[in-house]
């Protein structure tokens, strides 16, 4: 991955607004409380996973719960309460607050929320290569290189994965992000901003990058296959992890997930009907998407945590972070084992 070189222009300002918006993201969602299972632990210790209920944090556009329900591992042993949300920032807010056990997010989203101090750890990693993270342009437009984005209003959900690349992308091109008119729009809102003529790039993640290029004739500026690290985490909050009766549905669940996953990676079509149904895309976008994303299950380790320092570390130099973070505080390999046994020598590789 390739260092991104830091901006100066506006950093002390932009760094005193993010410091608050990261800070009060976390601390409008409440405490949360109530998602304790210790009722189904015996006095031996031993967990009774049919009184635990399991809080999980999902993305219609990235359903884990329909990825289970299409690799027909849904039928669980304790209850899964679902939570929905837009994307990854606000689900890590919720995380945070103790209102969910654990969710799939983006490479960068628990970077903005470890720089907020959040009680949470990266438990299970998965990369499906940066091929799906996009710079889209209308179809078109003039804008030919990343160096013509000077200038010009870019659309991106600030604290995505799509933020990173964006970010990235610039700092190759040796662009600065405050040489950009950044638009911060969670997908929906972006894509309306896109299709109507009001954003001159977008920013964004599969599969809305394959909805914009197949039904909106999108052009994809550049892709961040060689750029960024592709990977989603699922995040769990230390309460859940810490309660005994919580993670031992959280392994069980982590497991489950993992098979999911790289059955969707084998399973491209029959995954992708079903991704369709779940968001109202055309399969045609779903599959699209779903050829985009090669799965490959990787532990948790010094790779994966020294490529999301290197992201960290480019977030705070450009001024995006209000200060450095030591990422390895956010991470646990205690899962790995777990992780690791759906795995075959085959499973999973990038096609």
């Amino acid at each position: 991955m390739n260092h991104v070189s830091p901006t100066s222009h506006r950093r002390v300002r932009r760094r005193g607004l993010l410091a608050g918006a990261v800070a009060a993201g976390l601390l409008l969602t409440g405490c949360g409380g109530g998602t304790s299972n210790e009722d189904a632990v015996a006095d031996d210790g031993s967990v009774d996973l049919s009184k635990v209920t399991l809080i999980v944090g999902d993305q219609r556009s990235s359903s884990v719960r329909a990825l289970l329900e299409a690799a027909d591992l849904a039928d669980t042993p304790y209850d899964i309460e679902w939570k929905e949300f837009t994307s990854g920032p606000p689900m890590l807010e919720s995380i945070n607050a103790g209102a969910v056990h654990v969710g799939l997010v983006g490479n960068t989203p628990p970077l903005f929320a470890a720089a907020a101090q959040g009680q949470f750890k990266m438990v299970q990693a998965v990369t499906f290569s940066g091929k799906g993270d996009a710079i889209l342009v209308p179809k078109g437009s003039p804008i030919e290189s990343v160096a013509d984005l000077a200038g010009k209003d870019v659309g991106v959900a600030v604290g995505s994965s799509a933020n990173y690349n964006l970010l990235a992308q610039l700092g190759e091109a040796g662009v600065g992000y405050d040489e950009i008119e950044v638009k911060n729009l969670q997908p929906a809102d972006a894509l309306a901003a896109f299709t109507s003529g009001s954003l001159d790039a977008w920013a964004v993640w599969d599969p809305f990058t394959s909805q914009a290029v197949i039904d909106e004739g999108a052009r994809v500026l550049v892709d961040g296959e060689e750029l960024v690290n592709g990977y989603n985490f699922q995040v769990a909050s230390d309460e859940a992890i810490d309660d005994t009766a919580t993670a031992a549905a959280l392994e069980d669940y982590l497991a489950r997930v993992t098979e999911a996953q790289l059955w969707s990676g084998e399973h491209q079509q029959e995954w992708a009907d079903v991704w369709a149904e779940q968001t109202g895309l055309t399969p045609e976008v779903t599959l699209a998407a779903a050829k985009q994303r090669p799965v490959t299950i990787v532990p948790i380790d010094e790779e994966v945590i020294a490529s999301e320092q290197e992201m960290a570390d480019a977030f705070t130099e450009n001024g995006l972070l209000p200060e450095s973070v030591d990422v390895a505080d956010y991470f646990s390999d205690a899962f790995n084992d777990v992780t690791a046994t759906q795995q075959s020598p085959t499973a999973g590789a990038a096609r």
